[in-house]
């Protein structure tokens, strides 16, 4: 089973993690932010990862440690179940639409992090979360992953669209990355032979 657990506390958020990469999409997600437990959500349900998050962050402020530290521990639930990725696919794209909003996402698995991200959100706030912070979960995700995530936006003028739209294309290229592909199992997927 690829899983893994994350426990990890600070001075601004306290957060325990619990991913499964062979699941089904079960979660139970409780972050203190509603839109970012409706992304979460749909992420664990497209991806067909088991998630359970909790979070316990300093939301009196604002929002932006708990999204920051739980892409973090995302991104290490993800890198700890991979294990030494042998027999991955590796890379997984997507092109999604969600509504007018039209989302690609493309994802390496390659020990190397790199986010390029090209999103146009038209709102500051969707609710009461700042739109801004959708590039950075994707960053603390991507940096504790270990991946190259290429994200544009193709189309879009509705800000809820265009972050849910990015959070499911994410979804649906990561569940391509890391599934085992049947040809090359047990293979590192680099002709470095590590990843």
């Amino acid at each position: 089973m690829r899983t893994a657990e994350i426990k990890r506390k600070t001075a601004e958020t306290d957060i325990t993690l619990k991913i499964n990469l062979d699941g089904t999409g079960k979660n139970n997600i409780s972050t203190g932010c509603g839109f970012l437990d409706h992304m979460l959500t749909l992420f664990a349900k497209h991806a067909r990862f088991d998630l359970d998050i909790a979070c316990l962050g300093d939301t009196h402020v604002d929002y932006h440690h708990t999204v920051e530290d739980i892409g973090i521990c995302l991104g290490l639930g993800i890198k700890q179940a991979l294990g030494d990725m042998r027999g991955i696919t590796r890379y997984g794209y997507m092109i999604l639409p969600m509504d007018e909003a039209l989302i690609m996402t493309a994802v390496d698995i390659s020990g190397r992090a790199q986010l390029c991200c090209s999103l146009d959100i038209p709102a500051q706030k969707v609710g009461d979360f700042d739109t801004e912070l959708c590039e950075e979960f994707m960053a603390a995700l991507t940096r504790n992953v270990g991946m190259s995530l290429h994200i544009r936006q193709l189309d879009g003028k509705n800000s809820h669209h265009i972050i849910e739209g990015t959070f499911k294309s994410l979804a649906k290229s990561m569940r391509t990355a890391v599934k085992i592909d049947p040809d090359a199992a047990g293979e590192i997927p680099s002709t470095k032979g590590v990843l």
